[in-house]
């Protein structure tokens, strides 16, 4: 029979079960209203006539979500490692802003982040697909970090390079009067966004003008291919079983264990359906 606290973590953590679905659904819909109190709040025609409702609303999000924050930390068996997580941090966010309001006045209008907790929607849907998408991504650009940290690198010799040449091709008559300078001009060039705020005068400069944007349509080709290279690698068939110590999701349903940190994992909240 389940205790208290593994119904608790199944309603909030799990979304095979009904009544988790139910609570997930509930909860983007709060965040959605709590976004759009807080978005009207800023329009002051409707903030002379709603003002104090508005304000009711927005205390009333956030102890809700304060409590459903306390409730995640309370049932899993690692707290601190959910606090210190992508979602575990987001869900603080969303509801420190309007304490920090009795401190810093206007702070409230930070509590817009909550718009990130509707990621969560991967779990409402349950769509195996969507949801293994997002995971195969993060695993893709994680087993692909060290590669993109290299083109990086290289890309960052390039910018410093072609911004010095232009710094002393041009020179300040032609705008580009610091290395930094030239080198804003290099990513602005590079990325194909071309503001045209800096540009070459000379032919020489023009020419490198014309290298560089070149070589930015190759550039942006790169990173794309590392990562495709590792999508291609990552495949699963993922679930929205949770890890009770980590809360990582995208179980096997016959996983024992954790495949992040190693904990034993409980039992799944429903029987496994067919597949898809």
């Amino acid at each position: 029979m389940p205790t208290v606290r593994e119904r608790i973590r199944i309603v909030i953590f799990e979304a095979e079960t009904p009544a988790g679905r139910f609570f997930d659904v509930s909860l983007l819909v709060a965040i959605v209203a709590s976004v759009l109190a807080v978005s009207l709040e800023s329009v002051g025609p409707i903030r002379e006539e709603f003002g104090d409702a508005l304000i009711v609303a927005e205390w009333f999000f956030t102890i809700a979500f304060t409590i459903e924050y306390l409730l995640r930390l309370y049932c899993i068996d690692g707290p601190v490692r959910y606090a210190r997580s992508f979602f575990g941090i987001v869900d603080l966010l969303a509801i420190l802003p309007t304490y920090l309001s009795f401190l810093i006045p206007g702070a409230q209008g930070l509590t817009v982040i909550r718009v990130l907790r509707l990621l969560r929607i991967f779990r409402v849907l349950k769509l195996a697909r969507f949801l293994g998408e997002a995971n195969i991504l993060t695993q893709a650009l994680h087993s692909s970090r060290h590669k993109v940290t290299v083109f990086l690198g290289s890309v960052l010799c390039i910018v410093v390079i072609m911004g010095s040449a232009m710094y002393l091709i041009e020179g300040p008559e032609a705008g580009f009067t610091s290395i930094p300078r030239g080198m804003y001009w290099a990513v602005v060039t590079m990325t194909t966004v071309g503001y045209g705020d800096v540009t070459p005068q000379s032919i020489t400069g023009q020419m490198l003008a014309s290298v560089l944007m070149v070589l930015g349509y190759a550039i942006i080709a790169v990173p794309t291919g590392i990562v495709s290279s590792e999508l291609i690698q990552a495949v699963r068939n993922p679930t929205t079983r949770s890890c009770t110590n980590c809360t990582t999701e995208g179980h096997d349903w016959d996983a024992l264990f954790c495949k992040e940190c190693g904990h034993e994992l409980p039992e799944p909240a429903i029987e496994p359906g067919p597949p898809a």
